[in-house]
């Protein structure tokens, strides 16, 4: 009889195009169907709650698949961690209703996007957060994202190509934190994103933050649902998927 599992995976997107399968290329998808494959000798798909994008981080990816095995939950959990490389990481693995779906049950999904405002950049960790030299207004840029919360169409801030059968969203909050280090933290809790959105969004936001538009400017071009009229798209290694929330969390 198959068996249902619910995985939660960590990576550093550094080395992958992405989360979801593509030929000839890295991705995190791929690399967890090969050592499933290597484990039980089947063709396993394994569904997420969502792409990531080339370079983008998961704190909290989660996704699930199905196959007929004998292996306990535990030891397909040790197994899988001791041959993926060491950049991606299962945090959990548990056996679930086999009617879950990791995408279509998702209520709501939590990101955030790092940027270091210094003079100088990191060496270490420089993978994980945009540098940006320039001082920025936060005071600004909080009154800006405060245009979000709410339901809104988000058409301004997706990217170009990628068209839905809607482009509203609701933000659930939205926040942004300096801390000690110089780091800027932003973080954004939505019912469902478009592609790109939290990215452009981010730009978007910087432009406020270096005083080139105003917040006034960020809900005009919230209103606008053209591109076009938005900010330049952050750079991917900045962001990252923190958690995936479900009706039982």
């Amino acid at each position: 009889m198959a068996t249902a599992f619910k995985l939660v995976v960590e990576y550093d997107g550094t080395a992958y195009s992405g989360w979801q399968i593509q030929n000839d290329v890295p991705t995190i998808q791929g690399e967890i169907e090969k050592v499933l494959q290597s484990i039980t000798g089947q063709s396993i798909r394994v569904s997420g709650s969502g792409r990531t994008d080339a370079g983008v981080h998961a704190l909290g990816q989660v996704a699930g698949f199905t196959c007929e095995i004998t292996l306990s939950a535990q030891k397909l959990h040790k197994g899988l961690n001791s041959l993926l490389p060491p950049d991606i990481v299962i945090r959990s693995l548990e056996t679930i209703s086999p009617a879950f779906h990791p995408r279509y049950d998702a209520i709501s999904k939590i990101y955030r996007y790092h940027i270091l405002n210094s003079t100088w950049p990191d060496a270490i960790g420089r993978q994980y957060a945009w540098h940006l030299r320039c001082p920025l207004d936060m005071d600004a840029m909080r009154v800006a994202i405060g245009h979000c919360l709410g339901r809104h169409d988000f058409k301004s801030f997706e990217g170009a190509g990628s068209p839905r059968s809607s482009t509203v969203r609701r933000i659930l909050s939205a926040s942004i934190t300096r801390q000690a280090s110089g780091r800027i933290v932003f973080e954004i809790e939505g019912d469902g994103f478009l592609r790109f959105m939290v990215r452009n969004i981010v730009g978007t936001l910087v432009e406020v933050g270096h005083a080139r538009i105003t917040p006034d400017d960020f809900l005009r071009i919230l209103h606008a649902r053209d591109r076009n009229q938005a900010g330049p798209t952050a750079p991917s290694h900045g962001l990252f998927l923190v958690q995936v929330l479900y009706p039982a969390e």
